[in-house]
């Protein structure tokens, strides 16, 4: 980085010292400058604090200017009305939240890049790269799957499963055939556990406390009994599964032994 470098004396502090402005010539701080002091002996020093913590008391640098190397009384007066200001506000106490006007607190009042996420292949969207990763959630989603029923192959409706006595269904239009197909859906899709609605205040507002990654349900618990029983019924169930999967093997072996001998003979 290239700089250019100026020497001069400083009047303001005793006789032998030296201001030094460096002037960046090159890079993207190019036209910034930095402000050093020397002493007579050539010790450098960065800031005004250094300069006031060598200088002691033999030097008043309450209006001292670190940028120009100049004495500005009005600056004293400015800081003492300052700290003054500060004093008064501080002897006023803090005050009573509960009566105070609400201030709006933002992140920043610059406008705020929006994604909008869209499934038209005409639509040209400008993506937002800190969002590209994550898309918005819509609320209430698992309303679009009330009156949905699973079928097998030969389009006969199945029978619904009972949820547990745990499991229990809240927001608009929410039935248990809902909840079901939500918690499926959010087991599916997610791999975090499903915890339900954890805020208590989701009952009462939901469109406000709504916790969009989780199914529309109330928060419940998983114990161990809950575990066990769970436990027993897939260990049954895939006791029935080998009991056919073994009947039907037989059934096979049987028929094909029949085939054999009716060509044997």
């Amino acid at each position: 980085m290239i700089m250019e470098r100026k020497r001069t004396d400083c009047p303001a502090l005793p006789p032998g010292w030296k201001k030094e402005e460096v002037i960046r010539k090159s890079g993207l701080s190019a036209g910034k400058s930095d402000v050093y002091y020397y002493s007579p002996t050539g010790k450098k020093f960065r800031s005004k604090p250094q300069l006031s913590r060598y200088l002691g008391n033999s030097v008043d640098l309450g209006c001292f200017d670190f940028r120009t190397g100049k004495m500005m009384p009005g600056k004293m007066q400015k800081n003492k009305h300052r700290l003054r200001s500060d004093q008064l506000s501080l002897s006023k106490g803090k005050p009573d939240l509960n009566t105070a006007l609400p201030i709006r607190q933002t992140a920043s009042i610059f406008k705020q890049p929006v994604t909008k996420v869209v499934n038209h292949p005409n639509n040209k969207v400008k993506t937002d790269p800190q969002r590209a990763t994550e898309q918005p959630r819509q609320l209430f989603w698992e309303r679009r799957l009330k009156g949905l029923r699973s079928s097998d192959v030969s389009e006969e409706a199945l029978r619904m499963m009972d949820l547990p006595k745990g499991l229990q269904s809240m927001g608009p239009d929410s039935t248990d055939e809902t909840l079901l197909s939500a918690i499926a859906s959010a087991l599916h899709m997610s791999s975090a556990p499903i915890t339900g609605q954890t805020s208590s205040a989701a009952e009462k507002n939901p469109s406000i406390w709504l916790n969009t990654s989780q199914p529309l349900c109330k928060a419940f618990t998983v114990t161990d009994d809950d575990i066990r029983e769970q436990e027993l019924k897939v260990h049954q169930a895939r006791r029935s599964l080998e009991d056919a999967l073994m009947a039907d093997s037989l059934a096979r072996a049987s028929e094909s032994t029949r085939e054999m001998e009716g060509r044997a003979a």
